[in-house]
C-alpha cells in the first residue's frame, strides 16, 4: 500500500517502524498466505516482530482488523487505478472509466480471494460514514463520474447500485469453488461430477465444466455494457 490513511503514530519493532499502513499490509499478506482463520492479533504481531498489544493502537479489535484488510484492498485498488492508463474507447469518457474501475476491482479481488470475502461480509455491517477513507473514495470516484456525465443524485444512486452489484456479483461467481480434486487430470473427476446425480441434476452436471471455466474480464465488460445500456 502506498497512500492509505496516514497516522503520525509509529512504534518500533525488530523489523522496523510500525504504522497503520504496514500493519494492514501485513494483515492482508497473512490472509493471502494462510486464510482468514489465521488472522489474529497474536499471529500478526509475530509476523511483525512485536507483541500483540502493540497492534491495538492501529486496530483496536478483531473487527477493526478485518475492516483494515478491506481497507488495504481498496488502497491497492487506488494504486492500480493510479498506475493504469485511461481506457481507449470511442464512447463517453465516464463510461470508459467505469470499465477501468470494474476491471481493476476484478483484478484486485482475484489477486486476494480470501480478503475479498471480507468485502462481502464486512460492508453489510459497517455503516457508510464509518467506512475507511479509501472505501469512501471509491464510492466518490464512481458517483462523481456519474455526476459529471449529467446524472442527478437519484439516477446516479441507481446506476451506482447496479454497477457495484454487477462487479462484486461477478467476482463472487468467479471465486466460487468448483474443483473437487485439483490433482486429478480428468475434468470429470477433477470436478467430482460423479457426486452429482445425473438423473436429478442432468442440466447442472452437463453444464458444470463450462461453469468451472472463469468468465474473465471480457465477460465482465460485456455484462457491464449491457447494464449501462439499460440506464442510457
Amino acid at each position: 500500500m502506498t497512500h492509505g490513511p496516514q497516522t503520525g503514530d509509529t512504534a518500533d519493532g525488530p523489523q522496523g517502524r510500525l504504522s497503520r499502513e504496514r500493519v494492514l499490509t501485513a494483515a492482508l499478506d497473512l490472509v493471502d498466505r494462510e486464510g482468514l482463520a489465521a488472522l489474529t492479533m497474536r499471529r500478526l504481531g509475530a509476523e511483525l516482530g512485536v507483541e500483540a498489544m502493540s497492534l491495538y493502537h492501529y486496530a483496536p479489535g478483531k473487527n477493526a482488523l478485518l475492516d483494515g484488510v478491506v481497507e488495504a484492498l481498496y488502497v491497492e485498488l487506488e494504486d492500480h487505478l493510479a498506475a493504469g492508463r485511461p481506457a481507449a474507447t470511442s464512447g463517453p469518457a465516464w463510461r470508459a472509466e467505469l470499465h477501468r474501475i470494474a476491471l481493476a476491482t476484478y483484478q484486485v479481488c482475484l489477486d486476494h480471494p480470501e480478503g475479498t470475502l471480507l468485502i462481502f461480509s464486512r460492508m453489510t455491517r459497517v455503516p457508510l460514514a464509518r467506512r475507511p477513507p479509501p472505501i469512501l473514495r471509491d464510492h466518490e470516484r464512481v458517483l462523481a463520474l456519474l455526476r459529471d456525465a449529467g446524472y442527478g443524485p437519484a439516477h446516479s444512486a441507481r446506476i451506482w447500485r447496479a454497477f457495484t452489484a454487477w462487479v462484486f456479483g461477478y467476482v463472487s461467481v468467479e471465486l466460487r469453488a468448483t474443483v473437487d480434486n485439483p490433482n486429478e487430470p480428468d475434468p470429470a473427476f477433477r470436478l467430482g461430477l460423479y457426486r452429482i446425480p445425473f438423473q436429478e441434476l442432468s442440466t447442472l452436471r452437463t453444464t458444470a465444466p463450462a461453469l468451472a471455466e472463469p468468465g474473465g474480464p471480457d465477460a465482465l465488460a460485456t455484462g457491464l455494457d449491457a447494464l449501462l445500456d439499460r440506464f442510457l
